[in-house]
């Protein structure tokens, strides 16, 4: 089972250096559809993802019809949505095979059609949405990727690591 993050569009290069950075922890290959906003040689996306670009798998995309010919099960694509009804914590990742979570573009998201197409595949992050249009792209891949671990029993991540200085010792 891999779980896989896909931005569609992304236009920050510190919001995919920083999903990239959390990719590496935690064995999680990163997806992009293009246009991009920006290069992926680009200072400043190097610099979020510090020195951990060797670390993830990076697949690249034409567009979001191409990508979605590569996924095997349809049903394992979860569409990160603030317009869907269903909780990310309501699901249930422990399933056999790949999962792929599937998040927008920062300014304007997935594709009114496409996201249309699939509306039960959808997920939420809960917040207050009379203080704020979206949580940051970053956060919200974090916050989603950790819940699939979480369920999945963190697979292949140290839960315990010892340090030759240990500031907790």
């Amino acid at each position: 089972m891999t779980n896989h993050i896909v931005l569609f569009e992304p236009l920050f290069p510190a919001n995919t250096g920083n999903i990239a950075r959390t990719c590496a922890g935690t064995n999680t290959e990163l997806h992009l559809i293009k246009p991009l906003g920006f290069s992926t040689d680009d200072k400043h996306m190097k610099r979020a993802g510090l020195d951990y670009w060797d670390k993830v798998k990076i697949t690249y995309h034409e567009d979001l019809p191409s990508f979605v010919k590569t996924i095997p099960d349809i049903n394992r694509l979860y569409i990160v949505s603030k317009f869907a009804t269903h909780d990310y914590s309501d699901v249930d990742y422990t399933s056999e095979g790949d999962h792929y979570f599937l998040f927008g573009k920062e300014t304007t998201g997935l594709p009114e059609r496409f996201m249309q197409k699939y509306p039960e595949n959808a997920i939420r992050i809960p917040q207050n949405d009379n203080n704020i249009r979206a949580l940051n792209l970053s956060n919200s891949a974090a916050i989603v990727i950790y819940e699939a671990l979480r369920q999945q029993n963190f697979p292949n991540l140290a839960r315990v690591h010892k340090y030759e200085f240990d500031k907790l010792k």
